[in-house]
């Protein structure tokens, strides 16, 4: 008696695990991100050239701080800023120093600012941060991550997409990966968290 009321238990708690995951909206196939412009982030490699001054010029890294160092500028906040935006600031820092600075700045290591990378959790086989590519999509993600673990409940997965103030989305990776069911893909955005639950079977 007391082994059916456990496995009644536990199928109440899985049926209402189910309900609660299919009562959300399946995530939209498209995601509308507008212009999306590359914004700098910590990690990212960025090749400053400093036009007819090629001592000026070099390969540097954004640091932890989101801060970057170039002879002549110390400490200039980079993080979140386009390319473009970055080099003009960069000029004026150094107009102090040189007459009409002509600055470009070149992103050559991708990592993106902390609030727009994508997040996989849970069952996946290597879950991690990536960073986002624009039409970035859910099959991109899985890729990357190397697909689900044996455990993963792919069909139970929720997206939560913080750009939408942390709203979710049910996604249908089981069918996706497994199935090639190209209908269950669907774009993520930046910031967008992607959770795998294990499967109770």
């Amino acid at each position: 008696m007391k082994l059916n009321l456990t496995n009644t238990a536990f199928a109440l708690i899985f049926t209402s695990l189910l309900v609660g995951c299919s009562s959300l909206p399946p995530a939209p196939a498209v995601a509308n991100n507008g212009d999306y412009n590359y914004l700098i982030g910590p990690g990212d490699n960025l090749n400053v050239v400093v036009w007819r001054n090629p001592e000026l010029s070099m390969v540097i890294p954004v640091r932890p701080d989101g801060k970057i160092t170039t002879p002549l500028v110390e400490d200039l906040p980079a993080s979140g800023k386009d390319p473009s935006s970055l080099a003009r600031e960069i000029e004026k820092a150094l107009e102090k120093y040189i007459r009409d600075p002509v600055v470009t700045v070149i992103v050559t290591g991708f990592v993106g600012p902390y609030s727009e990378q994508v997040r996989v959790l849970g069952e996946a086989a290597k879950p991690q941060t990536l960073p986002y590519k624009q039409k970035m999509s859910l099959l991109d993600v899985m890729i990357a991550v190397g697909g689900m673990t044996d455990f993963a409940d792919g069909n139970r997965a929720t997206l939560l997409r913080t750009s939408e103030g942390g709203k979710q989305y049910r996604v249908r990776l089981k069918d996706l990966v497994k199935a090639g069911d190209v209908s269950a893909n669907a774009e993520v955005k930046p910031g967008d968290v992607l959770i795998i639950p294990q499967s109770w079977f």
